[in-house]
């Protein structure tokens, strides 16, 4: 099927199609004229035909409204038609573009006659020359052999123009989304799928203001006309003539749904409640915080400041029979003792100055639950009593009340200190400290677990993505290698509070080392250590060792660069024997 198009004031088409009728059999190959604007027969278009032998087709005037472009083998612009409108792009019908007169409306009667009779013999000759030589055989089988291939990969492929109009649908993408080329090519992209199959995020959304010239990679949940979700990987850029005028843009998408779930998967192997890491240290961490989930019995978390120690809190409260019940945090460092009386205990109306109504504690509000009493070494040795017997007997009195109130509430507790220090100064009380810590767990701080760097540096740069609504950075090796060496003397809180610094500074896709915080890229510039005597090894150096050696002794002591004897004094040490 050939397509000739024009503006139609002049029936440039139309002479054309009454030229290729003539010259093509009947049944061979379909020839149709179509117009940008409607217009009748032009008398003088007509009359010049006439003195050629021919006559111009007479039916109602043909619009594109009217056909469907991207059914055809071959498209024609004739004069003054924008040939841009008409690029040359796979999946889209060829497109030629004939300069021929083409007089405006206006003009000189016999200077439109001579023009309109200069572009009949220049079409002639033109679709004479088209039917008679090798050229529509060889853009065929040209078109073709690029359907063909873009069909036979396994990514989905889709086209579209400047005003979302389908234009090419391989075979990957009728499998992946579940919709047949036919019912979608010509037809607008939101309309084919309401929901956006960009997401939304295009530069081709109304709602999109940027409209930048690169190559966009997003994650999209997909849904398909079946009902399904699928997790598509997709890469859209814009298509650009050799001018760089816009013409459109492509898409290519796969499926990763199940390799989505895979992740999934695996995170939540390597993660317990808000907590994440695979380092054996997280690992035994976890198996506590399992453990004591299902006793009901107090623990004491302790721990560096930004270790997650609230986080730790809550997994043990979410694994526990309690999780469907309140979790109540307080933290006692930051507040005054009698406002922390208050806050834990409550108060009835007219107590003190201000307390104009009897307000429920801490404690109530947790009844049934969990209390998480964070920064518990900071309080006075006056609380402790008063905590004291709470612990013990759960039970009682709001402040300025007489009352006895019983409560049903496990209590977890939290410090960034050294109790028994405190208990030696006679900071704390050591009966507190008993009821309080039946079970430790101490949090190791980031420096003691290496290998879980990489994987929070991966859940923070996700997490902070879908706060800013950007896509995820991706860490240079460079730069992991700067992050993972760092000391994070702030533990994990102050990782996280580095991710958020590089998003800041990066504005393109790959975090490098330049945008993370000056504490931290300023080592990249450090000088290399002189040789000399080896550091002090730490655990993870001597479970990456024996990892990558698979056990073998000898060869561990060889890679960490220390004796056989002084390698034992380390596994022995780790208890790692």
């Amino acid at each position: 099927m050939i397509l000739f198009l024009g503006y139609g004031a002049n029936n440039l088409e139309l002479m054309d199609e009454a030229f290729a009728r003539a010259l093509v059999p009947a049944g061979e190959i379909g020839v149709i004229a179509a117009a940008m604007t409607p217009a009748a027969i032009n008398p003088v278009a007509a009359e010049v035909m006439a003195e050629a032998g021919f006559t111009l087709p007479e039916r109602p005037p043909l619009t594109l409204l009217d056909v469907e472009p991207f059914s055809f083998d071959l498209t024609v612009t004739l004069g003054d038609f924008d040939r841009s409108c008409r690029p040359n792009l796979p999946g889209m019908p060829p497109h030629f573009h004939w300069d021929l007169p083409d007089p405006k409306p206006g003009a000189p009667p016999g200077d439109i006659r001579a023009a309109l009779a200069e572009a009949r013999d220049i079409l002639r000759l033109k679709v004479e020359n088209l039917f008679s030589s090798d050229v529509l055989p060889a853009l065929f089988v040209t078109r073709k052999n690029f359907e063909l291939i873009l069909d036979n990969l396994l990514d989905g492929v889709l086209a579209h123009t400047r005003n979302r109009r389908i234009f090419f649908f391989n075979q990957a993408a009728e499998k992946i989304t579940g919709h047949r080329r036919e019912n979608i090519l010509g037809q607008d992209c939101h309309e084919v799928f309401p929901g956006r199959f960009c997401g939304g995020e295009c530069e081709f959304c109304e709602t999109k203001a940027d409209r930048g010239g690169g190559v966009k990679k997003r994650e999209v949940v997909f849904t398909r006309p079946d009902g399904k979700e699928r997790v598509l990987s997709m890469s859209t850029m814009p298509l650009r003539d050799e001018e760089g005028l816009s013409l459109g843009a492509l898409v290519s998408f796969k499926d990763e749904t199940e390799l989505s779930i895979l992740k999934t998967r695996l995170k939540h192997h390597h993660s317990l409640g808000g907590l994440v890491g695979k380092d054996p240290l997280t690992l035994l961490l976890f198996d506590q915080i399992r453990e004591v989930a299902q006793v009901m019995v107090p623990v004491l978390i302790q721990g560096e400041s930004g270790t997650g120690k609230e986080l730790v809190a809550n997994a043990i409260h979410d694994l526990s029979p309690r999780a469907g019940k309140p979790f109540v945090a307080v933290n006692c460092g930051a507040l005054p003792e009698g406002i922390l009386e208050s806050e834990l205990f409550g108060h009835v109306k007219g107590a003190f100055t201000g307390a104009v109504s009897d307000k429920k504690g801490r404690f109530e509000l947790a009844d049934g639950g969990t209390i998480f009493l964070d920064e518990i070494g900071e309080i006075s040795p006056a609380m402790q009593v008063k905590l004291l017997r709470v612990v013990q007997e759960q039970a009682f009195e709001r402040v300025g009340g007489e009352k006895t109130l019983k409560v049903d509430v496990r209590v977890l507790s939290a410090t960034n200190q050294d109790l028994k220090k405190l208990m030696e100064k006679k900071l704390f009380r050591r009966d507190l400290y008993y009821r309080l810590c039946v079970v430790p767990i101490t949090v190791p701080p980031l420096r003691d677990r290496r290998l879980d760097i990489p994987i929070l540096t991966e859940h923070f740069l996700e997490t902070v993505a879908k706060e800013l609504r950007r896509n995820p950075l991706s860490p240079t090796n460079e730069a992991m290698d700067l992050l993972t060496a760092y000391p994070w003397p702030g533990n994990v809180r102050e990782l996280a509070n580095a991710i958020e610094y590089a998003y800041v500074k990066c504005r393109g896709g790959f975090l490098e080392a330049r945008h993370l915080p000056p504490e931290i890229s300023s080592r990249a510039a450090l000088p290399a250590s002189r040789p000399g005597p080896a550091p002090r090894l730490s655990r993870e150096d001597i479970l990456m060792a024996s990892a990558k050696v698979q056990g073998n002794r000898k060869k561990m002591a060889a890679l960490l660069g220390v004796g056989r004897a002084t390698l034992y004094r380390y596994l022995e040490t780790y208890g790692l024997k």
